[in-house]
């Protein structure tokens, strides 16, 4: 306790009253993760001002072995920048590390702090004509930091891909307090290994991202998003093989969403309607886009992709937004499926990957293997199908106690859907990282010399488990 009481009066002497809190109900609030699984204890919560600021408070906590678990908009899906609850771990809050450093419109990239808005980041871009290039359902609270530090993925990936790819350079904060500097991006550079996609994806395990040069591209001109139903899950496999050939890169969005779950998001947004007369087992989402050079062609190739896909007998029914307005109401559909799936009862959710071939094949046998073995659950697959991206969601049974079943049977559907999709050659972990939901699951199921290989790493970087422990990697400090 005294070492505690000397950190942070050390700590308030370098933040300032506006750094440092140990104020628990100021802190109250950034204690339970988003989707309300955990709740932990902090010391205090840092929100230094700059880069130099933080690399201080580092230096500092690791002098006094004080843990750092890294925060930015609290909207992660793995309990990833949750403390535990021992009272110990300072809550490290990066929001005031938000400033937009510089926006080079001709190069098309854009050099910014970790706690910036994605909402933020792409209104700037597109007041330089441009957009950053990937959108996800919270980009009015996650911050540019944390979709780094997870790989943050979206309904952008299958033309743009990860945040992994977005990322020309980066700036971050190591265990022992020094700063890994990359910012400024090369076209090619050979000087070893490629650090910044090391700490990409890391969860803050290796270090701390303060800033990041990004990628920009054209603002969109024009964009023609369409509704099709289908019978199958190999049928839309088969339509998203053709719009990729008929559209190439000007495929931007292409989502499957089953009967049963649009049935529910009709009950829960209030004045919505399924965008088609007839029932159909599955519906798509199709977005396809086009910059200032090509827009003037767009509904005439968007028109004559969905005829090629009639004649071809890959559709039942489909239709083309007449305005942006359907357009954006064609999409709300999609982003309203997991509040519909929780105004209906909870679930666990698991976010998952298989070889995008094999994707509608998984689905085929997870959904009744899953609603076969576990009475009175509902299963739900839906989301990116042209990157094997499955969110999967078991809703339990009505009228059970919901702690006591996400404790029991929600524990083993878990395992049982992951050990299907290791089976598959998949991935346990899509878009959301692992946190401490995946951790136990990953240290179970992952490769033994991938395992090893992370833990390496990890001890070389931060010997002494101070960044965020318990995220990711199950296994502690070495002895020394």
């Amino acid at each position: 306790m005294q070492a505690n009481s000397e950190f942070l009066s050390q700590a308030a002497a370098l933040l300032g009253p506006r750094g440092l809190t140990a104020d628990q109900e100021q802190i109250a609030s950034w204690l339970t993760d988003w989707r309300g699984r955990f709740t932990g204890r902090a010391l205090a919560m840092a929100s230094p001002a700059d880069t130099a600021e933080l690399a201080a408070l580092v230096k500092l906590c690791a002098r006094f072995r004080v843990p750092i678990v890294p925060q930015g908009g609290n909207s992660g899906m793995s309990g990833g920048a949750t403390p535990d609850s021992s009272g110990e771990e300072l809550l490290l809050s990066l929001r005031r590390l938000n400033s937009l450093f510089a926006l080079d419109a001709e190069a098309r990239q854009v050099t910014c702090g970790a706690g910036l808005i994605l909402q933020d980041l792409h209104e700037a871009a597109a007041k330089a004509g441009l957009r950053f290039p990937l959108t996800l359902g919270g980009k009015g609270s996650a911050t540019i930091g944390g979709l780094i530090a997870t790989n943050a993925g979206g309904n952008q990936v299958l033309r743009h891909g990860t945040m992994r790819a977005q990322v020309l350079g980066l700036e971050a904060v190591l265990a022992d307090g020094s700063i890994y500097s990359a910012l400024t991006p090369l076209k090619k550079d050979n000087r070893g290994f490629d650090l910044k996609q090391l700490l990409i994806g890391s969860e803050g395990t290796l270090g701390i991202v303060t800033a990041a040069t990004l990628r920009l591209v054209p603002a969109i001109a024009d964009r023609l998003v369409i509704w099709a139903g289908v019978p199958s899950l190999q049928a839309a496999r088969a339509l998203l093989l053709h719009c990729e050939a008929a559209e190439g890169d000007a495929l931007e969005g292409f989502e499957v969403i089953p009967a049963p779950s649009l049935d529910r998001v009709i009950d829960y947004l209030p004045g919505s309607r399924a965008p088609l007369a007839e029932t159909h087992a599955w519906h798509v989402v199709i977005e396809i886009v086009a910059d200032r050079s090509n827009a003037g062609t767009l509904q005439e190739r968007g028109e004559a992709m969905l005829a090629g896909a009639f004649s071809a007998g890959l559709v039942e029914d489909a239709t083309i937004a007449a305005s942006e307005t359907q357009a954006e109401a064609f999409w709300a559909l999609r982003e309203a499926i997991a509040p519909s799936e929780r105004a209906h009862g909870f679930a666990v959710q698991h976010d998952i990957s298989v070889p995008v071939a094999r994707m509608p094949d998984f689905v085929d046998m997870a959904v009744p293997a899953i609603e076969a073995d576990w009475p009175g659950t509902r299963a739900v697959a839906f989301g990116h199908l042209g990157d094997g991206n499955v969110h999967f969601h078991v809703i339990a049974p009505p009228g059970v106690a919901r702690e006591e079943w996400e404790a029991s049977a929600g524990k083993a559907i878990s395992a049982q859907i992951y050990d299907m999709v290791t089976q598959w050659g998949g991935s346990i972990s899509a878009e959301h990282g692992i946190g401490q939901v995946k951790r136990d699951e990953l240290a179970r199921l992952g490769d033994p010399v991938a395992l090893d290989l992370l833990g390496r790493i990890k001890h070389a970087l931060d010997p002494d488990f101070l960044l965020n422990p318990g995220k990711l990697l199950a296994s502690g400090p070495r002895k020394h």
